[in-house]
C-alpha cells in the first residue's frame, strides 16, 4: 500500500488520538528494488517525495531530510506481473543508468567480498564522508563556471528533442521536459567537479547526455518497429547539434 512507503496514522489508546508514524521514505537513501513490481498506487507514493521533497498525509505536510535520494532498479528480464512506470514518474529520476554484467576484475572482487563476508573477515564499515561534506560538495559544484555557449548547448540539445531534425523526426514521439535541461546542467557540473575542474565543457554535457535523457525520450512506433533505441537517437542528436 502507498502508506507502507509514506507512513500512516497510528491510534494511541492512552489519549485517544492519532499520531503520524513516518514510513521508510523518511530516510537519506531509499533503495527500491525492482520498482516496476510495485502497483501504480505504490509507485505514485514516491512522486511527491521525489518532486517536492515532502510527504502530505491528510491535512499535514512533512518535510523529508535535506539529504535525500531515491535509487531504484528494474529487472530487464522478467516482465510478467509488472507495472511499467509512467512517464511522469520516470522524469523525476535524474539518471537512468544501464548496468550490465561486471567485467573480470569486478567479478573477482565480488567473489572475494562475498567470501570474506561469509568468513566474517571483512573489516567493519567506516564513515568516510559526512553530510556536511556532501552539502559542501554541492555548493562547490553549483559554483563551477559554465560559459554561456555551454549553457546554450544544453538548451539546444533539449530543444532538438522537441523539434527534431528531419532525419530523426520520425523516431521521436515526445522530447525531454525541463527536468532534462536541469539534469544535463547538474550532471555535467558534477562530472567536471569529479574531474577536479572549475569549469564545464561541452564534452561533460555529451558524457552525461545518455544517462540523463535515456528515460525522458518517448520513441514513436516507427522507431520501435525499426529497433531504434533511445541511445541511438541521442547519438544522432549529439552528432547534429553544433558544439560551441
Amino acid at each position: 500500500m502507498p502508506s507502507d512507503v509514506t507512513g500512516t496514522e497510528i491510534y494511541r489508546p492512552e489519549d485517544g488520538t492519532f499520531q503520524f508514524q513516518p514510513g521508510p521514505i523518511f530516510h537519506n537513501l531509499i533503495l527500491t528494488d525492482e520498482i516496476n513490481r510495485a502497483p501504480a498506487k505504490v509507485q505514485s507514493a514516491l512522486l511527491e517525495a521525489m518532486g517536492e521533497r515532502q510527504v502530505s498525509f491528510g491535512r499535514e505536510t512533512f518535510a523529508l531530510p535535506e539529504l535525500f535520494m531515491v535509487m531504484a532498479t528494474q529487472n530487464p528480464i522478467e516482465q510478467e506481473g509488472t507495472y511499467p512506470l509512467p512517464e511522469a514518474q520516470l522524469d523525476r529520476f535524474l539518471l537512468h543508468v544501464l548496468v550490465g554484467y561486471p567485467d573480470r576484475e569486478a567479478e573477482t572482487k565480488i567473489l572475494q567480498l562475498v567470501r570474506n563476508e561469509s568468513s566474517q573477515t571483512t573489516a567493519p564499515a567506516q564513515t568516510l564522508i559526512t553530510q556536511e561534506d556532501i552539502f559542501t560538495a554541492r555548493q562547490e559544484m553549483l559554483a563551477l563556471h559554465m560559459a554561456e555557449p555551454v549553457e546554450r548547448y544544453i538548451v539546444e540539445l533539449i530543444l532538438a528533442t522537441r523539434n527534431p531534425p528531419e532525419r530523426i523526426k520520425p523516431w521521436l514521439e515526445f522530447g525531454a521536459s525541463p527536468r532534462g535541461t536541469i539534469g544535463l546542467d547538474m550532471c555535467s557540473r558534477a562530472l567536471a567537479w569529479l574531474n577536479n575542474r572549475d569549469f564545464v565543457t561541452p564534452e561533460d554535457v555529451q558524457s552525461v547526455a545518455h544517462d540523463v535523457l535515456r528515460h525522458r525520450l518517448i520513441l514513436s512506433f516507427d522507431a520501435d518497429a525499426q529497433g531504434i533505441t533511445t541511445d541511438q537517437v541521442i547519438d544522432e542528436l549529439i552528432a547534429i547539434v553544433p558544439v560551441p
